[in-house]
């Protein structure tokens, strides 16, 4: 697949016209862009619906009314679940460079919600402009203040472990033991045990746990019950899944929904 630099708002000689550059736009339900990079640091925020950024690194999925950084040069692709209302941020190298270097879902604060929609509601912002300096400003403070949420999914380096994660991307629901994918991996279960731990910080059982949350919350998005998202993502019962859910996003997943349709 093609990796392509995606410009928002440039001059004739190819330097960004602002500091800051924004796009907004609706996207339908499994719509995917395919890789590419900017030159800017990227805050992409959805009112609605989930978005699934995926790097060489690992996989983020982003629920509505959080978002994502993106830091610059980093290639990445995205797929969308259910209708999704996009608004991104671009800003120039210099001004996020007290961001991370790597991609992490964040929490939106009301506040910080207002400002992003505010900002996106012209294209261009420049800090020679006074006024819009200050909503810069104020958009950085919030970017670097808002507390990040743990819904990535790494990305292990050892080539049999990610015959692994291949295996179980392509099939959440799929209930083979370890034991049993490794026979596919060409690795021992000890070594790709021990590939996941180093790769990701996650133990296998962990990280198989987060995949089947992650790909529940696309599903949800999609419009499926909770019941067959469960069961897509391979959880016994329901019951099971929305104790995983609650325990790590704090609601229900029908809560959940409520607070977020």
């Amino acid at each position: 697949m093609s990796k392509k630099r995606q410009t928002p708002l440039f001059n004739a000689q190819g330097i960004p016209s602002a500091q800051l550059t924004t796009l907004s736009h609706t996207f339908n339900d499994r719509h995917a862009v395919a890789q590419h990079f900017h030159h800017q640091g990227q805050l992409v925020f959805a009112s609605q619906g989930v978005m699934t950024i995926r790097t060489a690194h690992g996989i983020w999925v982003v629920p509505p009314l959080r978002a994502v950084w993106i830091p610059c040069d980093e290639i990445h692709s995205i797929v969308m679940s259910g209708s999704v209302l996009m608004r991104t941020l671009y800003f120039i190298p210099r001004l996020a460079k007290s961001v991370s270097k790597k991609c992490f879902v964040l929490n939106v604060s009301p506040l910080f919600r207002e400002l992003i929609l505010h900002a996106c509601a012209k294209s261009a912002w420049k800090t020679r402009i006074a006024k819009e300096k200050r909503i810069i400003e104020l958009l950085l403070d919030q970017l670097a203040s808002a507390p990040a949420i743990p819904l990535q999914l790494p990305q292990p380096s050892d080539a049999r472990a990610g015959r692994v994660v291949d295996i179980l991307i392509a099939d959440p629901s799929d209930s083979r033991t370890l034991g049993e994918l490794c026979k596919h991996a060409g690795g021992s279960k000890r070594t790709i045990e021990r590939a996941f731990l180093e790769g990701t910080g996650m133990t296998f059982g962990k990280w198989r746990q987060q995949l089947r949350l992650l790909h529940s919350m696309r599903l949800l998005a999609s419009g499926e019950k909770v019941i067959t998202a469960a069961l897509e993502s391979g959880y016994n019962s329901p019951s099971a899944f929305i104790s995983v859910f609650k325990k790590a996003l704090g609601h229900t997943p029908n809560q959940y929904l409520d607070l977020h349709s």
